[in-house]
């Protein structure tokens, strides 16, 4: 009976090693994170920046941007094992506000942005930080 148990283990390692390559392209979905600039235009200086996004996570830091009204700040990133994937965001609105957000939490958004084709859609605007799961509705989760 010792036996078997010395044997079982390595031939589970093996077995998971061998197809995590097939579980990495078939079992793992991305998803697709777009935050858009919808704050109205500045009024001086033309075509410059009005809004500042920094986006990342425990591991991952996206960097930051500068935006102009209509940009699209996009990544991607799958779900890890427990589920804990986390992205989180700090919006500066430039002369005016900052706020922070959770642009991806997976128990949150695995459903509603699935129903999307993985898209999780955010929406800057001067009343606050807007999500969709269909780009069409949109509810203000994050008023500034």
């Amino acid at each position: 009976m010792g036996n078997l148990k010395g044997v079982a283990l390595p031939l589970l390692f093996t077995f998971f090693v061998l197809h995590l390559p097939f579980a990495e392209s078939n079992w793992i979905i991305n998803y697709h994170i777009h935050v858009t600039n919808d704050l109205p235009l500045l009024k001086s200086p033309p075509n410059q920046p009005n809004l500042f996004l920094q986006c990342k996570s425990k591991d991952k830091d996206i960097g930051e941007r500068g935006m102009v009204k209509g940009q699209d700040y996009t990544w991607d990133t799958p779900v890890n094992f427990l589920r804990t994937t986390l992205f989180y965001c700090k919006a500066r609105w430039v002369g005016h506000k900052t706020r922070s957000f959770d642009a991806f939490v997976a128990e949150r958004d695995e459903m509603p942005c699935s129903q999307n084709h993985n898209s999780c859609m955010w929406s800057v605007r001067d009343d606050g930080i807007y999500f969709s799961k269909n780009n069409e509705t949109w509810s203000n989760l994050y008023p500034w």
